[in-house]
């Protein structure tokens, strides 16, 4: 699928350069609107029912489902991962990695710390206080994919803002083997992490679980952590019934560089997310066309002896691109239209070209910052708005995690002064009880 003028290729895989014009941009912006789960409908009517049964059978739906997808003998007796399961998980984790994730832990938590926010209050020498009450949510459901990989990184973004905002109690649900037994890497992560409960359940059906509760498995406040497009949508139909943090849909990177960036370094960064899923989005957008040719040839070298090639390939021929710009601010324009989930900023001065930028999840600056630094380690969550929703969502955030309540407190005295202005304000809108309950405090009063 080709938009625009594309310039030459010289055959085989390389990524397809096209000319940034409005069709082109348009075009472009259709195909990977494309990818959104509210792209699925057809999956929809499985999810519901799943859904239904999970409601109204509980944990009979839940292990049998977990039976039926996941070939383990689930039930009330085991589906809890006990600590001899946890303790066998350390044993079976390279000692190495479990200091990498402690060393993970110690940014995240630094980072996601600066975030906290606190209760206050106003006061005023006419006897009125007004305020803010700030309150961690009190039990958090955090779901873990299991299936192909295991995900510990996500195990920490999702539940360390959770700790740093003070919910009381993070339980996790994460699909089992057909033996029963649940990713080491994942219960390690959990361990380290502070996570309260461990569950094996997975799916669609996990995600009911938490959101209605089952005798097994109690209901939470909200639910979070990535998931297949069963579990975006059902996490999309819970929503009301608890709260979510998003609605994912599949990863994306795009890259600004102009002449300056080192090709290699480029389309290495753009194929660490490309490997995610045939529905991954890679994307540069250069103000060189010589940059976007030679990052076209190392794209071509890098995908021939990378493990996931064959993934990496549909990517990058469903949604990869390499844009040609005639100047930055073309560059810019095009990236905040996109909005992507990452974006990197490879320019003589990415500082200056960062100011520019309006909408992206994460933005990551100069060359030797490239998306995995904040995948894993270096501290800024890794849960981002995806499919455009850069424009209007934010980051996995302690501020997921909490919510406020306004404080109000007015003396008579305070009150005697305004109450003629409220009552007329509710009379104006014919809500007379409004009046009343304001006027009441005043009878008898000129």
């Amino acid at each position: 699928m080709e938009f625009g003028f594309c310039f030459a290729k010289q055959g085989g895989n390389i990524m397809r350069i096209v000319e940034l014009t409005d069709e082109s941009k348009n075009n472009i912006l259709e195909n990977l609107l494309k990818r959104s789960p509210n792209s699925y409908g057809k999956f929809e009517s499985a999810v519901a029912e799943i859904l239904f049964n999970i409601k109204t059978k509980g944990d009979e739906a839940l292990f049998e489902y977990t039976k039926n997808f996941d070939k383990a003998d689930i039930n009330a007796d085991n589906i809890v991962v006990t600590e001899a399961e946890i303790e066998e998980a350390y044993s079976l984790v390279d000692p190495e990695l479990i200091e990498v994730i402690r060393k993970a832990i110690v940014n995240i938590r630094s980072f996601h710390e600066k975030q906290k926010q606190y209760s206050w209050f106003d006061s005023k020498p006419d006897g009125t206080i007004l305020g803010q009450k700030v309150t961690a949510l009190a039990r958090v459901g955090v779901y873990v994919p299991g299936g192909k990989a295991a995900y510990p990184s996500s195990v920490l973004m999702n539940v360390l803002p959770a700790k740093v905002a003070g919910v009381e109690q993070i339980i996790m649900c994460t699909p089992p083997d057909k033996e029963g037994k649940v990713y080491p890497t994942t219960l390690v992560a959990a361990k380290e992490a502070g996570v309260d409960v461990i569950y094996k359940a997975g799916g669609a059906q996990a995600v009911a679980a938490m959101a209605y509760g089952t005798k097994s498995i109690p209901k939470v406040d909200k639910i979070c952590g990535p998931g297949n497009i069963y579990v975006a949508l059902a996490k999309k139909a819970v929503f009301g019934y608890v709260s979510i943090d998003s609605v994912a849909g599949p990863s994306e990177i795009l890259v600004i560089a102009d002449e300056t960036a080192n090709p290699r370094y480029v389309a290495a960064d753009l194929l660490s997310q490309a490997e995610h899923d045939e529905m991954a989005s890679a994307i540069l957008v250069t103000t060189s066309e010589d940059l976007a040719h030679k990052v076209s040839a190392e794209v071509d070298k890098f995908v021939a002896e990378l493990s996931r090639k064959e993934i990496i390939q549909k990517s990058l021929d469903n949604y990869g691109y390499i844009l040609v710009a005639k100047d930055i601010d073309e560059a810019v324009d095009v990236a905040n239209e996109i909005a992507s989930e990452h974006m990197e900023i490879v320019t003589k001065n990415p500082f200056d070209v960062m100011t520019k930028v309006k909408n992206a999840g994460a933005i990551f600056l100069g060359e030797y910052s490239s998306e995995p630094l904040g995948d894993y380690f270096a501290g800024p969550n890794h849960v981002l708005p995806t499919n455009g929703t850069a424009k209007f969502f934010s980051p996995l955030s302690v501020d997921d995690f909490i919510k406020k309540s306004s404080i109000i407190y007015y003396s008579r005295e305070a009150l005697s002064e305004i109450h003629e202005d409220i009552e007329s304000f509710a009379k104006s809108e014919s809500l007379t009880a409004h009046a009343n309950s304001i006027a009441v405090r005043f009878e008898g009063e000129e």
